[in-house]
């Protein structure tokens, strides 16, 4: 694979080259970095933590979305902050660099971990069914699969209604690595009956209670060698956790009217809108249990916060709605519509919304405003929230408030537009200048000045 190597530190070019050969070494293959081109990997040499070297780790890893590691000679100074500084600015890892030669290999197994994950991340599998390209999303699905595909560990899902748990889980089963792998068993806590819930979960022999005509397979059991997904798990009883407990630690259970214990061994993934931890929802969910739940915790951002994923979503409802044919597009109004909108339903509500425009639609044209329902229309009084949300109010009145002047609160704006743009185009600068309204020239412009401006660093 391809990784770009660059040093900011002073008279380094013996080092550079050398580190630079020996990653060849390892299989990588290592060229020079170019400013601002297709967000690439590569690895950033250091000397120490400077605002400086913060900016060319926010630019080259364009705030996230492309593994930068960083290897740096601290100060030796206790108590450094700056490994948590560059890891803020975007960077994947930060490594220590001592001339140990086991760095190298330290590396390249990074960049292979890495790269496995992202190439699963473009994989159908993934790409088909869990939607969305804005760095947050993207940061939640890598998290995601290298813990499904490369741990055995258990998974807590956290997240509002509608952000997709049930999705993830089914991603974390079909990644699992295991050889002759079991099915994936839901189980809705919100749905268990008390009465009922020790069949439920661990099956009952015939006769056990009234009703009780024949024996039957609980989920512990079906899922033995698969994966048991336990969906609402904070509606769970507590007097049912604690019945949980032993399962979930010990993989052994009896069935209702059984004095015979049986083993079982699945992985187990739940779900949650709740707050489980008893030190924010005291009496809630017994922190025993939630630490058996939580090896791993992945928390799913709503909607409001990935609003740059409304179209692709979007689009992609209307082409699994549109049954016949070609399906329509969707026209600027309706687009800006649904872009600006609140969904307090997330995920689902949007493409319950989609699903109806759809079944309302005719022709061979795209989809426009008369196909909206007439109670999701925008009232004229309402006006427009857009893009101007109190998140970025804030981000703008912290500017202020630490001394930043108008010219440069501007100028990083439109910075991060242009880095934004660029990002969620793959590299593509004319498509960037597309999406952002302007012409190529203007963006090739500051494209120039961006390495002017870089010139005086190696």
């Amino acid at each position: 694979m391809f990784i770009w190597f660059h040093s900011l530190v002073e008279n380094s070019d013996g080092l550079t080259q050398s580190l630079a050969e020996g990653l060849r070494g390892k299989g990588l293959d290592v060229g020079e970095y170019v400013r601002y081109a297709t967000p690439a990997p590569g690895v950033l040499m250091i000397s120490g933590v400077s605002e400086q070297v913060l900016r060319f780790v926010r630019d080259a890893s364009f705030c996230g979305a492309a593994r930068v590691l960083v290897i740096a000679k601290f100060p030796e100074a206790e108590g450094s902050s700056g490994g948590w500084d560059l890891l803020r600015a975007g960077a994947s890892d930060v490594m220590a660099w001592d001339g140990a030669p086991e760095l190298l290999e330290d590396v390249a197994a990074r960049f292979e971990r890495w790269n496995s994950v992202d190439e699963i991340l473009k994989s159908p599998v993934v790409a088909e069914n869990l939607i969305g390209k804005s760095l947050s999303w993207r940061h939640v699905l890598r998290q995601v699969v290298e813990i499904a595909k490369f741990t055995s560990a258990s998974i807590l899902v956290t997240g509002e209604s509608g952000t997709g748990k049930e999705l993830i889980a089914r991603l974390v089963h079909t990644l699992d690595p295991r050889p002759r792998k079991g099915d994936l068993i839901v189980l809705d806590c919100t749905t268990v009956v008390p009465e009922l819930s020790g069949s439920e979960f661990f099956g009952h022999e015939r006769g056990a209670f009234t009703g009780a005509v024949s024996s039957r397979e609980g989920a512990f059991a079906l899922a033995n060698n698969g994966t048991l997904f336990l969906d609402e798990v904070g509606e769970l009883p507590s007097t049912l956790q604690a019945e949980l407990l032993r399962v979930v630690q010990e993989h052994t259970f009896k069935r209702v009217g059984s004095n015979s214990w049986q083993r079982t061994e699945f992985r187990l993934v739940s779900a949650t809108n709740k707050e489980l931890r008893q030190d924010k929802n005291p009496g809630g969910f017994r922190s025993d249990l939630y630490y058996r739940l939580t090896s791993w915790t992945c928390h799913l951002p709503p909607l409001r916060e990935r609003r740059e994923d409304v179209e692709p979503l979007a689009r992609h409802f209307v082409n699994q709605a549109s049954k016949e044919g070609r399906p329509p597009r969707l026209s600027r109004d309706v687009l800006e519509h649904l872009m600006t909108r609140d969904y307090p339903g997330n995920i689902r509500e949007l493409r319950q919304l989609v699903n109806r425009m759809v079944d309302r639609h005719t022709g061979q044209g795209p989809i426009t405003v008369g196909d909206m329902p007439e109670e999701e229309r925008p009232c004229s009084a309402c006006g427009k929230q857009g893009w101007q949300d109190e998140q970025f109010e804030r981000t703008v009145h912290r500017a202020v408030a630490l001394g930043a002047k108008l010219k440069e609160i501007s100028r990083a704006t439109e910075d991060s537009a242009v880095r934004g743009a660029v990002a969620e185009e793959d590299g593509n600068w004319h498509r960037a200048a597309l999406r952002l309204g302007v012409t190529d020239r203007a963006l090739q412009l500051r494209r120039a000045a961006w390495r002017q401006k870089d010139g005086s660093t190696r």
